[in-house]
């Protein structure tokens, strides 16, 4: 379940879903999954499934991975991106396989550590990990391309706007009980919007622990 074959079924998988982008689909099946979920997961790791990771927290389903980078990608380099909610680092992973620069971002402590040892092994000398507030974004590295957000917005985050270059992207869950992934675009005059699809995603917590 953890060999260079599953992986490859998974990415088929992701191909006959839709998702397009061949950068992408190499970046996640270059990754194993299965060094980011607990032991007892393992056998799953490569299921279409969300998967719980600790601390109530969940690593999201490949699918919703991959649509979301490839919509930023969409023509264009990723360049600097700001990912937030590490989680586990898978997502952070599959990233640092496409972008100059990422810089990942995770509220709870226990869970930040529990990520870099998931990543050490990887050595991935363009990712960077940050204990902070996502909320707040990370304005000493700012501005950024592209900024990908793993937990659901009741609103577009201020702060997240503002630290988006001219021309970048952002994608993000916004909703409470009902959630929209929803893509964000800076432009010469202000900001664009669009829709993707429904989506479920953990809330998005001030403050960090």
């Amino acid at each position: 379940m953890t060999s260079q074959r599953t992986r490859a079924r998974m990415v088929e998988r992701l191909r006959k879903e839709g998702i397009t982008d061949e950068t992408v689909l190499a970046a996640l099946g270059s990754v194993p999954r299965h060094l980011f979920v607990d032991e007892a997961l393992a056998s799953r790791a490569y299921d279409d499934d969300a998967l719980p990771i600790s601390y109530s927290q969940t690593i999201s389903q490949p699918y919703v991975i991959a649509l979301m980078i490839q919509a930023l990608r969409a023509g264009r380099e990723l360049g600097r991106v700001l990912d937030i909610g590490t989680g586990c680092g898978y997502q952070a992973a599959v990233l640092a396989q496409i972008a100059a620069e990422v810089y990942s971002i995770e509220r709870i402590a226990p869970l930040l550590a529990k990520a870099r040892a998931n990543l050490r092994g990887l050595r991935l000398s363009n990712l960077r990990l940050k204990h902070a507030d996502g909320n707040m974004g990370l304005p000493e590295a700012a501005p950024f391309d592209s900024i990908i957000v793993a937990a659901a917005a009741p609103q577009l985050p201020k702060a997240l706007l503002q630290q988006l270059a001219p021309g970048g992207r952002m994608i993000l869950p916004l909703g409470t009980t009902a959630q929209v992934l929803r893509l964000v675009e800076r432009t010469r005059t202000g900001y664009s919007e669009s829709s993707l699809s429904a989506v479920r995603f953990v809330p998005m917590l001030m403050g960090v622990e």
